[in-house]
């Protein structure tokens, strides 16, 4: 990867920002992104912020991606020639997804996360509950009986009750809870930007 530092744009409230190559809309970077460029010229998607180099900056949405794709927008902001992997915004969305899943199964091993109604249901009677996630291919009423006990808390509905279910070694799960935490934020974060894919 080029060694180019990223160039920071800095609000107060929000902290660093970057700039959308598509839309030209300026967000933080935790809403936006990140795709960096190798020097053979592939891009990679960077959700982590991880990768060296300047980085590529999109908007979390699975439009703006193949509009980026269509329109040579990674090209234009690497200002080189640049190879973009056939499918990316497919390979956008399972990264993303595992990547929350990932995040999930670091939270049940801390203790962060349970699942199942009655579990879910004294963490949110005890103010535990910093994020809800209700499998969306379950019956609504299910889903809308947690979603009525936890007013105010996030509820993430992105994926199916197997994926969930992986990380508990169940088949499936249906209702799950995370505390607050590093973890429940990261999660939070992650799982906004694959709602611009699976939303």
């Amino acid at each position: 990867m080029a060694d180019l530092p990223d160039e920071d744009e800095y609000d107060e409230g929000t902290g660093p920002q970057r700039r959308c190559v598509v839309t030209g809309q300026v967000r933080p970077k935790s809403e936006l992104l990140r795709f960096a460029v190798a020097p053979d010229g592939t891009l990679f998607p960077d959700p982590g912020h991880e990768l060296p180099g300047r980085g590529i900056w999109l908007s979390a949405s699975r439009d703006v991606v193949n509009t980026a794709v269509a329109k040579r927008s990674f090209a234009r902001a690497a200002r080189r020639p640049v190879v973009v992997p056939e499918g990316l915004a497919d390979r956008i969305e399972a990264l993303l997804a595992r990547r929350c899943l990932d995040i999930l199964g670091l939270a049940r091993r801390a203790g962060q996360a349970v699942c199942g109604f009655e579990k879910v249901s004294a963490e949110i009677k005890s103010r535990r509950a910093a994020l809800v996630l209700g499998a969306r291919d379950a019956a609504r009423d299910g889903r809308a009986k947690v979603q009525a006990m936890a007013p105010g808390v996030p509820v993430i509905e992105l994926f199916d009750g197997a994926e969930l279910g992986t990380v508990f070694g169940r088949d499936a799960a249906v209702h799950v809870c995370v505390s607050p935490g590093r973890l429940a934020q990261r999660l939070k974060d992650d799982a906004a930007l694959l709602a611009g894919f699976r939303g």
